[in-house]
């Protein structure tokens, strides 16, 4: 396969319907990575036709589970065997360094593993008392058809998994838009899907802008499930675009992520080391272009001044550089309007009266580089608090009591993760429940698990993502009852007409 022929549609690879072709630049300094098919609506149409024939006409929906499992297991050792050729393309294509590259291909080949073991370990539905023996009453889960999945530019390989995984081990067919900014590990998944075995016209690729792909698999009447990920203007647009045909719909949109941090967390100088350390970690992974970075740093009053301090002394300390470098910590955003973005956001929050205390500038040199940031004395009246920067740019917050801390913590229009740092567990569970977030990390920030579900509340989203809710998603539910005794009911009688 050529680069410029970076669609697949029932088992072929092919340029685009057009001809047209897009540069995926290097974020690190500007320069073409590869050159790949620009797709268009018939190219969308091509891809949805070809699943609807394989979901319809093909084996893969009838393929024994064990068989769906299998080879999900063998995608998951191909992309183990792809591990350093995958990392590398994720951190030239995304800015991230090789190291996160490397955990990222760890996570899918996780992804893979886990939703092969969770439908093998499923018995044959679950069956329903319906107060007879001569009944028999059974809930079946098969399904859901053909599936459009639409990939962030942030995490491109891992946010794919998240979605092709279970909708494969559900026995789905599907059409796959990823970001026209971070395709290419994607082709590679398509490619190892292949080799693993999978049938032709199960997995279809197609390369290209959110308009006119992504609308077109969004409305098209042939797709019955949409899954999107990304920011939540495009989510808005991607539920309109389902509406007319009623399509079943999973929307992860973004958070605005608070990380609150008690006093008593940072009584120790272990303690105080490690709530800063982690404080780093929140916001700054990824240059802050991660869905659940803690971007909104909330910390006690009585320790404001010293964490604040000590956080923006080490943020100035971040190794900036390309991701494949040696003991760089922080690679470039993803392209130039991201960084300028970034740069509107600092701009109207030190108009609104934040305060600078690290970063808030472009390095000298190539690329799309921006420095990790702090911006003290911030409140909810700006727009660098209420709204999702997806960049390197952390606001700080103070309270005085636990209640407001929650209150701050949830005045936001999002709900995808937060975190509790103290050391009074009573409090961490306390706070913890009172959280309207989808994950709550306490004394922790940004693990997540493949076992456990992912998703927000408010406008970060409708659905889940991973755990046994992100297997659900690719279903359709049925119930299926048997009468083993069929006779006459004789609800209808009848009577005999008489003459007067």
């Amino acid at each position: 396969m050529s680069e410029q022929q970076s669609i697949h549609t029932a088992g072929r690879w092919r340029p685009s319907s057009t001809g047209a072709t897009r540069e995926v630049l290097d974020p690190a300094d500007g320069s073409v990575l590869a050159v790949v098919a620009e797709g268009a609506v018939a190219d969308a149409d091509d891809a949805v036709g070809a699943a609807r024939a394989a979901f319809d006409h093909g084996p893969w929906p009838r393929t024994p589970v064990a068989e769906r499992a299998a080879l999900l297991r063998r995608t998951a050792d191909l992309l183990q065997r792809e591990r350093e050729r995958i990392a590398l393309l994720e951190s030239l294509d995304a800015g991230k360094t090789l190291a996160e590259g490397r955990t990222d291909v760890d996570c899918v080949s996780d992804a893979f593993r886990y939703f092969a073991d969770l439908v093998l370990g499923e018995g044959g539905g679950r069956v329903v008392d319906a107060g007879s023996p001569e009944i028999h009453s059974v809930v079946v889960h098969e399904p859901v058809g053909v599936c459009a999945l639409i990939t962030p530019w942030n995490y491109p390989l891992l946010q794919a998994s998240w979605k092709v995984a279970p909708a494969l081990a559900a026995g789905n067919t599907f059409v796959i838009k990823p970001s026209e900014l971070t395709p290419l590990s994607t082709v590679v998944l398509i490619e190892l899907l292949v080799e693993a075995g999978l049938p032709a016209g199960v997995a279809n690729l197609v390369t290209g802008a959110g308009d006119p792909v992504g609308a077109r698999l969004a409305a098209h009447p042939d797709v019955d499930l949409v899954s999107f990920t990304g920011g939540l203007d495009s989510g808005r647009k991607v539920a309109h675009a389902a509406v007319d045909t009623v399509k079943k719909l999973a929307l992860e949109l973004g958070g605005k992520n608070p990380n609150v941090v008690f006093a008593d967390a940072c009584a120790t100088a272990a303690g105080f080391d490690t709530a800063v350390d982690q404080a780093l970690n929140a916001a700054f992974m990824h240059s802050g272009q991660v869905c659940s970075a803690g971007s909104r740093l909330i910390v006690e009053a009585s320790v404001r001044d010293r964490f604040v301090a000590e956080l923006s002394r080490r943020a100035e300390r971040i190794r900036l550089g390309r991701g494949t470098d040696p003991g760089v910590e922080c690679g470039p955003l993803v392209s130039a309007a991201q960084r300028e973005r970034t740069e509107s956001y600092v701009a109207s929050a030190l108009a609104a009266g934040a305060v600078l205390r690290a970063g808030g500038e472009r390095p000298p040199g190539p690329g799309y580089f921006y420095r990790p940031t702090v911006l003290d004395r911030c409140d909810r009246r700006m727009r660098v608090v209420r709204e999702e920067v997806f960049g390197p740019v952390l606001t700080v917050e103070t309270f005085l009591t636990e209640d407001e801390a929650v209150t701050l913590a949830n005045d936001t229009e999002y709900g995808l993760a937060g975190a509790v740092w103290t050391a009074d567990q009573g409090r961490a569970r306390r706070v913890a429940g009172r959280l309207r977030h989808g994950t709550v990390w306490i004394n922790d920030f940004h693990p997540y698990l493949p076992q456990a579900e992912w998703g927000g509340f408010g406008k970060s989203g409708i659905g889940r993502e991973l755990g046994p809710s992100g297997l659900a998603e690719y279903r359709e539910t049925k119930h299926v009852y048997q009468n083993l005794a069929p006779r006459p009911v004789r609800w209808f009688a009848g009577r005999e007409e008489t003459s007067a």
